[in-house]
């Protein structure tokens, strides 16, 4: 049975991607209220920044993929073309528009071939505020995992999203390594910035290829390759708690899509003191590794069926990582709940088989340990 809603830090912890984006239009209100209902240990907002300097949450700063302006006649002026962090998109963007008129827009699903049953909802949601999700997060006894998004682009155009970031959870009295409060960044330059100001928790991600962007426009040669090797590992550490990291650094697949021996990330990175938690675990076949999908591939519904989504969380647990990323955060709290309890009994049974007292019984890992690591090679 789930535990009790609230948020529980003894790891591997349960990250609501984006919310409960496989049921709800992500980073919506009602998207975070599900994840918490589901057992989610931290809330996921991708922050972006409004033509006021407020903190919104939306995974791009870029609005016609997940809401209704395309239908509002007053805003057809705001579309233009602007280069992100490299990239030449045209579009709506949310510091052409200020939160007043954010919130006449709603919210609509990202995927809607994909996640159909999500559709119900468009039309119906705000965007929020990071204030509203952090007093949400308090009121449930959750944390929130705020991702920065395309920090050099909002640095060059004026808004910065450092200081609104850190004063909105220095206003909720959230400012010590010890709140439930992780800060991540695709980028490295935002995470160096803030190490010298707060004492939150600070999380590297690591793409599954590239580079990050701030160093791409320095002409640093470094990619996400090189940061996962001992010395990058060792760098990282110098200014971030952790890495978040595609399952795909964790256990690659090889030429058939099947899924190899794992690679020696998360060790490499536990020996730097670094937390690892990975992402993304997804439901559909169309995201699960070959191994883990499920009914027959040439049917239409095949790639947004459902697939053996425990049997890979079980897979990653395994690995030893530190906490998930989960579309669905019910499976992923369950499993992990499962796995828990499969550990205390399996020690509770070591125990009483035990011929000299302790002798047979396994150390109850402290609140915060990491999960056993699973060995190369092993299922």
């Amino acid at each position: 049975m789930l535990a009790e809603p609230g948020r529980d830090d003894r790891g591997p912890i349960v990250i609501a991607h984006r919310g409960a984006s496989a049921f709800r239009p992500e980073h919506t209100l009602m998207s975070y209220r599900a994840a918490i209902r589901m057992g989610a240990d931290y809330i996921e907002p991708d922050l972006v920044s409004t033509k006021d300097h407020v903190l919104v949450a939306r995974h791009e700063n870029e609005l016609s993929a997940t809401t209704d302006v395309r239908n509002h006649p007053e805003f057809a002026g705001r579309k233009t073309t602007k280069v992100v962090n490299g990239r030449r998109q045209t579009g709506w963007f949310t510091e052409d528009f200020t939160l007043r008129e954010l919130r006449t827009l709603r919210a609509k699903e990202r995927y809607p071939k994909r996640r159909r049953g999500n559709t119900a909802y468009d039309g119906v949601a705000l965007i929020p505020t990071l204030d509203e999700i952090v007093r949400l997060a308090q009121r449930h006894g959750v944390g929130v995992y705020a991702e920065t998004k395309a920090p050099s682009h909002f640095a060059s155009i004026g808004l910065p999203l450092e200081e609104p970031l850190l004063e909105t959870f220095r206003r909720h009295g959230w400012d010590d390594a010890q709140d439930p409060v992780f800060i991540q960044s695709f980028e490295t330059g935002i995470l160096k910035r803030l190490r010298p100001v707060t004492r939150l928790r600070l999380i590297q991600l690591i793409g599954a290829s590239g580079a990050p962007y701030d160093l791409v426009a320095a002409d640093d040669p470094r990619t996400y390759d090189d940061l996962v090797t001992p010395s990058g590992l060792r760098e990282i550490a110098g200014y971030a708690d952790g890495v978040g990291v595609s399952t795909r650094r964790i256990v690659a697949a090889g030429p058939s899509g099947r899924l190899g021996a794992p690679s020696s990330l998360v060790r490499d990175a536990h020996q730097q003191g670094l937390l690892v938690h990975a992402a993304t675990i997804r439901n559909l076949n169309a995201w699960l590794p070959v191994e883990y999908r499920r009914g027959d591939p040439g049917g239409r519904a095949y790639r947004r069926a459902k697939g053996d989504v425990t049997g890979w969380l079980r897979r990653v647990y395994g690995l030893g990582v530190d906490g998930v990323f989960a579309d669905d955060p019910r499976v992923a709290r369950v499993t992990r709940d499962r796995l828990r309890a499969e550990r205390s009994e399996a020690r509770g049974d070591a125990g009483r088989s035990g011929a000299r007292g302790d002798a047979g019984r396994k150390p109850r890992p402290r609140p915060g340990a990491r999960a056993p690591r699973e060995s190369a090679g092993s299922e």
